[in-house]
């Protein structure tokens, strides 16, 4: 299948170096805005490979319908894909998760249903009951059920970024840092990094409020796409040298610091990784180069908390 008119728009984003928020003897740390991306984020890139790997398959048909449970950002580029190439799409979302979101998905032509949240709260009885009803609706006939979770085609869709990482820092890279979702993006650019260098240090993020990749007790959780309350079925440990967690707290202040100091506006999980990132690069010292990712644009989070405040 060709990546034609607005699906060639995918991938070759930026890589940027921090220049304020970081530790005056720490390593340097550079950016990936994957806001670039024709969405506004990194998810374009699973989203396309998931679609053409199920038309590959055999999975999905002329005018099917894609079915998936999401937060939001991979509905969006779900969304998107399936606009491009002619395909339906249903997705289960909740009110946890922001209204730009959903109207973004809805803008694209998706159907939106809601499982509704306590209180807004991530928690990991929310996601298996969004999962469970993706489950139920994906058996009418011609429709697939992507799965991010278990979708390996997904985990190939950011083998491409990892290589535009390798070649954008001209093989000077020390360590990756980057949280913790489905997984795939962490797997995909650190097997495409470790192609070219297996010392190459990776470390993954997740939320302090629910650090069940650290072997902590799942919680509800306000970092948007990361922290699904269990480890996620295609997390691969012995491919992560450590997991650091970060509170949600000090992800937002970090995002908010993001867009005030080095202009770069960016959602929750990107000030996570931030923050993760600056703890590496103090303890890996001024020698080192580090990556990280600006997963999406903080315009996705104008309504939440993130910025809901700002100018008021």
């Amino acid at each position: 299948m060709s990546s034609s008119g607005a699906l060639a728009g995918i991938g070759d984003t930026p890589l940027v170096e921090l220049r304020t928020v970081v530790p005056a003897n720490g390593a340097r740390v550079f950016a990936k805005l994957e806001w670039a991306n024709p969405t506004g984020s990194m998810k374009d890139r699973m989203a396309r490979a998931a679609i053409e790997g199920a038309v590959r398959d055999g999975l999905l048909k002329p005018g099917g319908t894609v079915v998936e449970y999401t937060a939001g950002t991979t509905g969006i580029s779900l969304a998107f894909v399936c606009a491009v190439l002619g395909f339906n799409l249903h997705i289960v979302f909740s009110d946890a998760f922001s209204q730009e979101k959903r109207r973004t998905m809805l803008a694209f032509g998706a159907t939106v249903e809601d499982i509704h949240s306590d209180g807004g709260a991530i928690t990991e009885s929310l996601v298996k009951a969004m999962i469970a009803r993706a489950a139920e609706a994906s058996s009418a006939p011609g429709n697939w059920w992507c799965d991010q979770l278990n979708n390996r085609d997904a985990i190939t869709g950011y083998l491409p970024m990892g290589e535009e990482i390798w070649e954008q820092s001209h093989g000077r890279i020390d360590a990756f840092v980057h949280a913790v979702g489905t997984a795939h993006s962490l797997h995909g650019v650190a097997r495409a990094l470790h192609s070219h260098d297996p010392s190459i240090r990776i470390f993954a993020v997740e939320p302090s409020e629910s650090a069940v990749l650290s072997g902590g007790p799942s919680g509800p959780n306000r970092i948007e796409g990361i922290g699904i309350g269990f480890v996620p079925p295609l997390w691969e440990p012995d491919e992560v040298d450590d997991v650091l967690t970060v509170s949600a707290d000090e992800a937002m202040d970090m995002a908010r610091r993001l867009a005030r100091e080095e202009g770069l506006f960016a959602g929750t999980s990107s000030g996570a990784n931030v923050v993760a990132a600056l703890r590496v690069a103090e303890r890996l010292g001024p020698d080192a180069r580090i990556v990280t990712i600006m997963c999406d644009s903080g315009l996705r989070y104008l309504s939440t908390e993130l910025y809901r405040a700002v100018g008021e």
